[in-house]
């Protein structure tokens, strides 16, 4: 368990003329200051409002929920309600998947935890029914798998769809109310620490709000700020691995099996030449495939709505790599390797599975024949091995020929590859069990914090620290 040993902290004093000028600090003062507004964000901030606590802040450098676009790349990853719940989203239920915060609690608190947030979800109109419980179908799932050399981890689904989720997240906000003030369009440079205990924040124009405790959840958006900020203060952490690999694109019969029977299927296979771990993720039956664009760079992702359809699956196929000394940088190499992508193709890549194993490039024209309609237009024709090293196209080949024995055509020539997916994920940092980092009254919550990867598992964390808070006021 990754806890520091923090000393138990006594109640934290009023805060002076909070909301107002802080004649000491000549500043603004506030009892929690929550640094982005994704589902950690939010659902911390839900639960510190809910509990009577007031003089709370958010400050989130994307958009509000009103403004964001889905089709701009930076929206889609920034904004009011994070990347994932404002792209498809999904709930996954089963606490094996989306994070780690059983390193932090245990089994039972972390269930407790999952069906708390889940309630919350289900108050907001997610819908009730769920996808792949355990069942025949599952079981025989689990059984075809194992006898393809891979591993399926049966998973509760809950799909709210894209369309559905700014409707949950503009009531939230709308709950949230004048007790909380919200921030939109606004950085936060740095972290305001002082002998050992945050102060509150810096903004990008030098601005300085003072705040009791800071929670800090910027999501995978502002995962590369995370480390910037820790190895500014001197906090200890570890590297993450990093995930790299491509989208996958099939007529969704092919998948239809699958994704009937547990809608996204969580599939692990360890590759024969080079022992990876490789997996599927983020499964969109009848979805679309869509770019997302961080500081600069453009990646892909997929998405799926609840009752709109199209006539393709998508999926990713990620290879997880984990790095030695002397090199320590995971989110810069993930980086690099998609600028390269975005040299070469302008943006995303498309290309056609049987194009990249006879060698060549596919073109406009090829496209054009392929059975395998894309849904996403705007990505070029090209070759994905002057991309990803031969390492991970070997992995994600031989991860397919796999799949291929249970969902049979998806080893296709016409099965589409866009390129690249690159998850980034900042370093675990070191915390306390209740998310505390090694300066007093300062929080480490959701994706951007390195120990969730999934929406639930972020809103879970979000609750997690603010219970910690509520007991000290």
């Amino acid at each position: 368990m990754a806890n520091q040993g923090v000393l138990k902290r006594g109640p934290l004093s009023p805060p002076s003329n909070p909301g107002s000028s802080n004649q000491e600090e000549g500043v603004s003062k506030h009892r929690v200051i929550i640094v982005g507004a994704g589902p950690a964000g939010i659902f911390a901030a839900l639960k510190l409002k809910g509990a009577g606590l007031r003089h709370i802040l958010i400050i989130e450098q994307g958009e509000d929920i009103e403004r964001r676009r889905r089709d701009t790349g930076r929206d889609i990853l920034c904004g009011w309600g994070g990347a994932g719940a404002f792209s498809d989203g999904k709930l996954t239920l089963s606490p094996e998947i989306g994070g780690f915060l059983e390193d932090f609690i245990s089994r039972d608190e972390l269930k407790n935890l999952l069906i708390e947030a889940d309630g919350l979800y289900l108050h907001y109109g997610a819908p009730k029914k769920t996808f792949g419980s355990p069942s025949e179908k599952t079981e025989t799932l689990t059984y075809l798998a194992r006898q393809a050399g891979m591993e399926f981890i049966p998973t509760e689904i809950r799909h709210v769809g894209t369309e559905n989720w700014a409707k949950i997240l503009k009531k939230m906000r709308e709950d949230l109310g004048k007790e909380v003030t919200v921030r939109t369009k606004t950085r936060v440079e740095h972290l305001w620490v002082n002998k050992g205990a945050v102060r509150g924040v810096e903004l990008e124009d030098g601005q300085k709000l003072a705040a009791d405790c800071v929670i800090v959840s910027p999501g995978r958006f502002g995962a590369d700020w995370v480390k910037r900020e820790m190895e500014r203060l001197g906090l200890s952490s570890s590297p993450n691995p990093v995930d790299i690999g491509v989208r996958i694109e099939s007529p969704a019969v092919i998948l239809k099996d699958l994704t009937d029977t547990a809608y996204e299927s969580k599939l692990i296979y360890y590759s024969k030449t080079f022992d990876d771990r490789v997996r599927t993720f983020c499964m969109n039956p009848y979805g679309e495939v869509v770019i997302e664009e961080s500081n600069g760079i453009v990646t892909v992702n997929g998405h799926s709505y609840a009752n709109r359809k199209t006539e393709n699956t998508n999926f990713a196929i990620l290879v997880s790599s984990n790095f030695t000394e002397p090199f320590d940088d995971p989110i810069n190499y993930g980086g690099v390797i998609a600028r390269l992508a975005n040299l070469l193709g302008r943006g995303v890549i498309i290309q056609r599975l049987g194009d990249l194993m006879e060698g060549r490039r596919s073109t406009p024209e090829r496209i054009t024949r392929c059975i395998t309609r894309p849904t996403l237009s705007s990505a070029t024709p090209g070759d994905l091995s002057f991309v990803l090293p031969y390492r991970y196209l070997k992995d994600i080949m031989e991860m397919l020929e796999a799949m291929d024995k249970i969902a049979p055509g998806i080893f296709s020539h016409h099965t589409l590859l866009y390129g690249v997916e690159v998850k980034f994920y900042s370093n675990r940092i070191s915390l306390s069990p209740t998310l505390e980092s090694q300066v007093k009254n300062l929080f480490f919550i959701g994706d951007g914090a390195g120990i969730t990867r999934g929406l639930l598992q972020a809103s879970a964390s979000g609750i997690l620290a603010a219970r910690e808070i509520l007991k000290r006021v």
